[in-house]
This record gives C-alpha cells, structure tokens and sequence, in this order.
C-alpha cells in the first residue's frame, strides 16, 4: 500500500506541473502518469496536503474524472476560467473538450 510520504507528494507535484494552461488532468490520470494506476486518491490527498509547495504548481488544474471541482476551493474556477477551460452547464468542467491528453 503507498503511503503518503513527502517523496509521493513531489512526484504528484512534479506530474501537476507538467498539465499545460489550458489544460486539466484528473486525479485518476496523476496516478497512472507516476506509475500508481490505482493512488487516486492518495493523488487528491498529497495535493490537498501539500501546503506551501502547492503554490509554485497548477494544482487547479486536477478536478476529478467528472470535471468536478475541489470542494470548498472558491478561486478553483475563476483560475481555470482565466486559462480559457470551458465548463457544462452542471458547473462541471467540459472534460471533452478540456482535458489534458498526456
């Protein structure tokens, strides 16, 4: 079982960084690009305790496989918004159109 250590947590940011403006990745798609297919969440997780770090990375840019939005995260949409990410009318992100093909 992978823990969430601060090795785990690099690699998660490290794979965050490489999602293009524009562009967003789900978490299920961070753990099959670190070679942790079935870590999703442990993904959401390392990003959600990644505390200063998480600042030089576009964590905004991983929603969930719906296009869901983070919880609570109020700036999440403006953010993508201003990188030109569209959204469905149910506020969810247009994964169709939008999501990133690494």
């Amino acid at each position: 079982m992978t823990q969430l250590t601060e090795d785990f947590i690099y690699e998660v940011l490290e794979a965050t960084s490489e999602i293009p403006r524009g562009k967003v990745a789900s978490y299920g798609q961070i753990a099959r690009l670190i070679g942790r297919d079935k870590n999703s969440r442990l993904v959401g997780n390392a990003l959600k305790r990644s505390g200063i770090y998480a600042h030089n990375y576009p964590c905004h840019r991983v929603v969930n496989s719906a296009g869901r939005l983070v919880p609570g995260w109020i700036k999440q949409e403006s953010l993508l918004l201003e990188e030109g990410v569209t959204f469905k009318a149910n506020g969810h992100v247009d994964m169709k159109k939008c999501q990133w093909e690494a």
